[in-house]
């Protein structure tokens, strides 16, 4: 491995406070307790692993992960940790090692899950933790989103088709799966995905992270080509929901790993399309964290990776994240030429072919939704964009159906904001409040970062009687740990 520092695992043990002689002493301990009585580390071997990157042989990389991970209280996998780096097949090596090697995913997937879950269970998860840009993933993952599915094109032939990978890492004890089985764990996406899209990610997120998990050890079988490829559609659609559910409740760099973990896992089901959609997801976290330009790098990967089988519906859903990015660099030009495209795309689908389960929530709804909130976010930069987004808004209110609380929430909200915007408080004080009718009933934190926005709009109408009800009744609602006002527009 030569004599070259491993940084990332020196950045995180700085963060812990531990000494060299404490961690090799948290080894030996941590690792007698895993099964492991035999293991001896000290103090000059630790550094070696720091100073001269030096890869510590099994089960130590599994050892740190889980020492480093109870320490920082958010996930920390073996990759974090700078090792396994040089195991990737081709592409571009990046500091932060994107992607993966493929025999890697299964793993990966079962490991993050493993350790997010033990942090629910101890009440340690926490945000603390940095997210990659939109740059260092597009230019580490382009050439291996480009290439041809693994279980399409290079998968190899088994005589076995039931062959088990090695134990390698924990999971729980899988076995061999049938059709039945994989239609019940489509069917469960299903209930989770509509619970998400009324309720919020707080709720059941343990549950998708669970079932995650549960999935990985199933992929640790080589399975026949369909019941495979189906199980990895399983996992992406799985990691995607893990990774908004955090994004819904503010884990941020928990969920960015999620919607990685689901591109390569529909890459390894053959679906570029699907791993596409999971970029987006990225890509729309980081507009509301006020990285616009690093979305519109995911963006331009997720687009072009998605391939020709990505069906109009799916590249007009991509074209209003863009337009999103471009609204909050207050590129107005750009974004009505996105959202025009946007608009041609959505019309031209014909459903000549049936669209992916994960596509069934965009519906002309949501596109007047995410035009909305496109036009609100625009009307920051030029307050004559307001009208287009109350139009929009409204639209998106009628459409809405059953099952939607969380986007009626965002709808009124952006519509509220629109009016205060175009100075018509009376207006926005009605809308206002047709959001806060329901937004305790949802467990999203994204529903709270819109209406601390929309709180800073009422700030020049803090004179006015009705406005002056509404802030105290908003300052009731939200919670206390945040401020209420400051930051860019964010959030769908």
């Amino acid at each position: 491995m030569g004599n070259e520092a491993n940084t990332r695992l020196a950045d995180l043990f700085a963060l812990t406070g531990w000494s060299k002689g404490e961690l090799a002493r948290l080894v030996n301990r941590q690792a007698a307790a895993m099964g492991h009585p035999q293991l001896a580390t000290d103090t000059s071997r630790v550094r070696r692993w720091i100073d001269t990157g030096e890869s510590p042989r099994d089960p130590v990389p599994k050892v740190l992960a889980a020492l480093f991970t109870e320490r920082l209280g958010r996930v920390v996998t073996i990759e974090d940790l700078g090792f396994d780096r040089r195991r990737q097949t081709g592409g571009k090596k990046t500091g932060d090692g994107l992607p993966w090697a493929p025999d890697r995913t299964a793993a990966v997937l079962t490991e993050f899950t493993g350790m997010d879950l033990m942090l629910n269970r101890r009440g340690l998860v926490n945000a603390g933790a940095a997210l990659a840009s939109g740059t260092v993933i597009s230019n580490a993952m382009y050439d291996w989103l480009h290439s041809d599915p693994a279980l399409t094109a290079d998968a190899p032939v088994l005589d076995d088709p039931l062959r088990a990978a090695p134990a390698d890492y924990d999971r729980y004890e899988a076995a061999p799966v049938g059709s039945q089985e994989v239609d019940s764990l489509e069917a469960s996406v299903q209930v989770f995905r509509a619970w998400d899209a009324s309720r919020g990610g707080g709720l059941q997120r343990k549950a998708v992270v669970g079932q995650l998990n549960e999935v990985g050890g199933m992929l640790s079988y080589q399975h026949p080509a369909h019941l495979q490829r189906r199980l990895w559609g399983v996992a992406a659609n799985l990691a995607v929901l893990a990774g908004w559910m955090s994004h819904d409740i503010g884990l941020e760099p928990t969920a960015q790993k999620y919607f990685l973990i689901a591109a390569h896992a529909a890459r390894e089901g053959g679906d570029r399309p699907r791993a596409g959609e999971a970029l987006s997801r990225a890509a729309r976290q980081m507009v509301h964290l006020g990285q616009p330009e690093q979305a519109l790098d995911l963006m331009k990967l997720a687009q072009s990776g998605s391939g020709e089988r990505a069906l109009p519906r799916t590249r007009a859903m991509l074209h209003t994240i863009e337009a999103w990015a471009q609204a909050s660099m207050g590129r107005g030009q750009a974004m009505r030429r996105t959202l025009g495209e946007a608009e041609e795309l959505f019309v031209t689908d014909r459903s000549d072919a049936p669209a992916p389960d994960w596509m069934q929530n965009f519906d002309e709804a949501d596109l007047h939704g995410m035009q909305a909130l496109a036009y609100r976010t625009l009307a920051e930069h030029d307050p004559s964009a307001a009208a287009l987004a109350q139009a929009h808004a409204k639209k998106a209110l009628s459409l809405r159906t059953a099952g939607h609380e969380r986007s009626t929430i965002f709808d009124y909200l952006s519509l509220a904001s629109a009016c205060f915007i175009a100075n018509d408080p009376d207006q926005a004080d009605t809308y206002a409040r047709m959001a806060l009718l329901t937004i305790g009933q949802t467990s999203s934190h994204r529903t709270w970062d819109r209406l601390r926005e929309m709180y800073r709009l009422t700030g020049r109408y803090a004179d006015y009687t009705r406005v002056q009800d509404l802030r105290r009744e908003i300052e009731a609602t939200l919670p206390r740990q945040k401020g209420m006002g400051g930051g860019r527009y964010r959030s769908v």
